[in-house]
Formats: structure tokens, C-alpha cells, sequence
């Protein structure tokens, strides 16, 4: 079931926001989009069995359960069997919608390419190629958004791998004063994997995107995480939830793949 998302203090329309525009390099070959890969079943809604059910299935239950009823999935062109798969939405219960990138540089181009459709509203960005608990992790952020009037909240999880990802540092009042992307060295131990935002850093990060130079094959990839860095440093507040006490799964890589599946299975 639904929770609520809204309060008389968040009277902005919530957003999903799902890029999908990525290659998958570190699967290999696939028959089709990693973020429609079967990762166990649910009941079929008509009552006929069992359907598969596919990893980004799995956010979108949590936007959802936040009372998120609509979401972009941004997608680059032969990606469209992730359209073809949720159609307008109605088989989990939200109005889906379907936005073409065309440019490879990097997840912040892919988000901007929503910019013209959801710059009044307050974001709720999700991965759809990543497993997390609990169910109510957008609930707890939205809350604090509205609670705190913070321009960005992240959901903060463990991380065993801080050197491949981005981790956080938070101050005694739960702000978060840096951001490091994929770290040499630390001995930092929280990521984040979900965030909520409000239009103030959506325009924040379409307005950083313009300044920045053209990006080529040999520019470094530019992560979400350094538009959030840069919004810090930019006096944006960027503040922290603990939303889980277990690391997120990405299964972008064979052997998570195989995990996600085997532990889906025993459930």
C-alpha cells in the first residue's frame, strides 16, 4: 500500500526520477536492459500465478509506497524494452513516462534532459539497476526534507567498497559537508543510493552543467555526487538520512547479478 507522501508544508508535486541510459559494460552481453533483468516473481495482478519481476520493480514499489505516483525514466535509444515492459505504469500503480538522452556524458547529463519537465517539482532520484530496504527509505527522506527545508537529502547506507563509490561526511548535525567520489584511501564507511530534492538544486545542477565545458571521450566522468559536491561548496544544504543498516546491491556486475537472483530465490 501507498504511504503518504504529502504534508500542508510540501505542497510540491513529487517526481520519480530513473536514469537508465547506461551500457551495462560490466555484464556483458545481455538479451535485453540489465534494469528489466528478472530478479524473482510477484502475483500476477489478475490473479493468474506468478510473474517475473524485474529489478527496477523493485523502486518503483518504494516510490510508490512514498505516494510517488509518477516518474520519468530517462532512456538512451535502444533501451526501449524498458518502455515496452512498464508501458503507461498501471501494473505498479504509477504514471510512467519515457524521456530520450542522446548525449554519453555521464548520469547529471542524463538527469538535465528532465529538466524542462519536472524544474517546479521535488525530486525523488532512484537507481534502477540497485536492491535496498526498507520499504519506507523515500517515506524518511521526504519527511525530513519537509521537516528540515533542506535542498538535498541523501539515503545514507554502509558501504564494504568505499573505494568504489562515493562516501559522505556529515557533521554533528547531520549535514553533509563533502562528498568524495571513489576515494584511494578512506576510512569513511557510508555511501548514499536514494536522494530527494527540491527545485533550488535542480536548477543549481542545470545551470552547473551549462558552465561547464563540452565533455569529449577523455573528459573524466562526471557523477552525480560532484554536482553535489559543488553544491556544497556553493552553500546548497545538503543534509543525511540513515536509511539502512545494510549496503545497497548494485547488479551491475555478474556476481551481484547472481547474488540478487540467488537471494530472491530463497525469499
Amino acid at each position: 500500500m501507498a504511504g503518504t507522501a504529502f504534508s500542508p508544508a510540501n505542497t510540491r508535486r513529487l517526481v520519480g526520477l530513473i536514469p537508465a541510459a547506461g551500457y551495462a559494460t560490466r555484464l556483458g552481453t545481455l538479451p535485453h536492459s540489465k534494469e528489466i533483468h528478472p530478479i524473482g516473481t510477484y502475483p500476477d495482478p489478475n490473479g493468474s500465478g506468478l510473474r517475473p519481476k524485474v529489478v527496477s520493480h523493485y523502486l518503483l514499489e518504494k516510490m510508490r509506497y512514498a505516494g510517488i505516483d509518477r516518474a520519468y525514466f530517462i532512456l538512451r535509444d535502444g533501451k526501449w524494452d524498458i518502455a515496452a515492459h512498464f508501458k503507461d505504469g498501471a501494473t505498479v500503480d504509477m504514471f510512467l513516462a519515457y524521456l530520450l538522452v542522446t548525449v554519453p556524458y555521464g548520469t547529471p547529463y542524463t538527469l538535465d534532459v528532465a529538466y524542462p519537465f519536472v524544474c517546479d517539482s521535488l525530486i525523488a532520484l532512484g537507481f534502477p539497476d540497485i536492491l535496498f530496504s526498507p520499504d519506507d527509505a523515500y517515506t524518511r527522506l521526504i519527511e525530513h526534507q519537509v521537516k528540515s527545508g533542506a535542498d538535498v537529502v541523501l539515503g545514507l547506507f554502509p558501504t564494504d567498497e568505499p573505494q568504489a563509490t562515493d562516501v559522505v561526511v556529515l557533521d554533528d548535525r547531520g549535514r553533509i559537508v563533502q562528498i568524495l567520489t571513489k576515494p584511494k584511501n578512506t576510512i569513511l564507511s557510508h555511501t548514499w543510493g536514494i536522494a530527494v530534492w527540491t527545485p533550488k538544486f535542480t536548477e543549481f545542477l542545470h545551470d552547473y552543467l551549462a558552465g561547464l565545458p563540452i565533455p569529449t571521450k577523455d573528459t573524466r566522468e562526471l557523477f552525480v555526487g560532484d554536482v553535489v559536491q559543488a553544491g556544497i561548496k556553493c552553500g546548497m544544504r545538503v543534509e543525511g538520512v540513515y536509511v539502512s543498516d545494510t549496503p545497497f546491491l548494485d547488479i551491475g556486475t555478474p556476481e551481484n547479478l547472481a547474488r540478487a537472483i540467488c537471494e530472491a530465490s530463497i525469499e
